[in-house]
C-alpha cells in the first residue's frame, strides 16, 4: 500500500460537537474532491465527553490515538508527529471548518514549487467572516509586542514600524513570506520538520506554533501565507470562551505565562534584565494580578 502524501493531525479535548463538524466538513469539502492520498489522525487528550465514541462510530476510517491524560497541545500533537512518514503533515484544530474553498492541494503545490519554504498557511477566517490574524504573524519581539498591546498597530496598520505583530501592511491577496502562522491550520514539509525537531513541550498551550516557526526560520527556512485556499476557524470553541469560569481563568493565566516563557527562551539573553522585569509586570497586570 502506497504511503500518504499528506497526514492531517487533529488534537481533541472534550469537543465532540466541533470535532464532528470538522471531520464532516473535511470529508465533504476536501477529501471527497481531492486526488491526494491523505491520512487522518485524531489524537484525543483523554476527553471526558463522547468524542472517542463518536469518532469510532461515525469515522471508523480515521486513525484514532487515545492518550491516558491531557498532556497539552505540543505533547499531544507530538505523539502523532513522531509517526508521520508522509511528505507533508498538517496540524488542524478541532474547531476548524472546511468549505468549498478549502483545497489543501494548493498548499501542497506551493510547497512543491518553493523548496525554501518549510511551512505554508492557508487564509484563515473567523466564523464572522473576518480574518483570523493569528494565521499572519510577525515575530513577537519586545518592540512588536509593545506596539501591538499599546494599540499602535491598530492605529497604523500600514506602518512597518508599528504593525509588525501581524504584518498588516502586507498584501493579503497574494502569497508572501511571514514570520509565523497559527497551529490551527499549518502545513509542514516533513523533511524539514525531522531536521528542526518537533513541537517544544515546554509550552503546554499557546506559543508552540510561534516557537516552531521561529525554529524553522532560524534553520534557514521560510514560512508562507498562501491565500489561494482558506479555512474557517471557530475560534475559542475548544479554548477560553467555552470552558467553565475556573478553566477560563486558568487559560487566561496560561496565555500570559506562555508569553514570558517565549521571551525567556528566545530573548532573555539579548536584552537587559529590566526588559524582562517590565514584561513580567505588564503580564501580571494583564492577568489581573493572578
Amino acid at each position: 500500500m502506497s504511503r500518504a502524501t499528506l497526514t492531517l493531525i487533529i488534537l481533541n479535548y472534550n469537543s465532540q460537537f466541533w470535532l464532528k463538524k470538522t471531520l464532516t466538513s473535511l470529508k465533504i469539502n476536501y477529501l471527497d474532491k481531492s486526488k491526494t492520498k491523505v491520512k487522518i489522525i485524531v489524537v484525543d487528550n483523554n476527553s471526558q465527553d463522547d468524542s472517542v465514541k463518536m469518532v469510532k462510530k461515525e469515522f471508523p476510517w480515521i486513525e484514532l490515538i487515545e492518550l491516558d491524560n491531557n498532556s497539552g497541545y505540543a505533547a499531544g500533537n507530538n505523539v502523532a508527529l513522531k509517526a508521520v512518514d508522509s511528505e507533508y503533515v498538517m496540524l488542524l484544530n478541532n474547531d476548524v471548518e472546511f468549505t468549498a474553498g478549502s483545497n489543501l492541494d494548493l498548499l501542497i503545490e506551493f510547497l512543491k514549487q518553493h523548496q525554501q519554504f518549510a511551512v505554508a498557511s492557508p487564509k484563515v477566517f473567523l466564523s464572522n467572516g473576518k480574518l483570523d490574524w493569528a494565521c499572519h504573524r510577525g515575530e513577537p519581539t519586545p518592540w512588536a509586542s509593545f506596539t501591538y498591546f499599546l494599540g499602535l498597530a491598530e492605529l497604523f496598520p500600514q506602518s512597518k514600524l508599528f504593525a509588525r505583530y501581524h504584518q498588516t501592511y502586507q498584501n493579503m491577496n497574494d502569497s508572501h513570506t511571514i514570520d509565523a502562522c497559527t497551529g490551527a491550520a499549518m502545513m509542514i514539509r516533513t523533511k524539514y520538520m525531522n531536521e528542526v525537531g518537533l513541537l517544544d513541550e515546554l509550552f503546554f498551550m499557546y506559543a508552540e506554533d510561534l516557537d516552531w516557526c521561529k525554529r524553522f526560520r532560524d534553520a534557514g527556512y521560510k514560512i508562507s501565507f498562501v491565500p489561494l485556499t482558506s479555512i474557517i476557524h471557530h475560534k475559542y470553541k475548544s479554548g477560553i470562551k467555552t470552558q467553565t469560569e475556573i478553566t477560563a481563568l486558568q487559560a487566561k493565566k496560561s496565555f500570559y505565562n506562555t508569553m514570558l516563557q517565549y521571551y525567556d527562551k528566545h530573548y532573555q539573553s539579548k536584552y537587559p534584565k529590566i526588559i524582562r522585569w517590565l514584561l513580567k509586570t505588564f503580564l501580571f497586570i494583564k492577568k489581573g494580578g493572578m
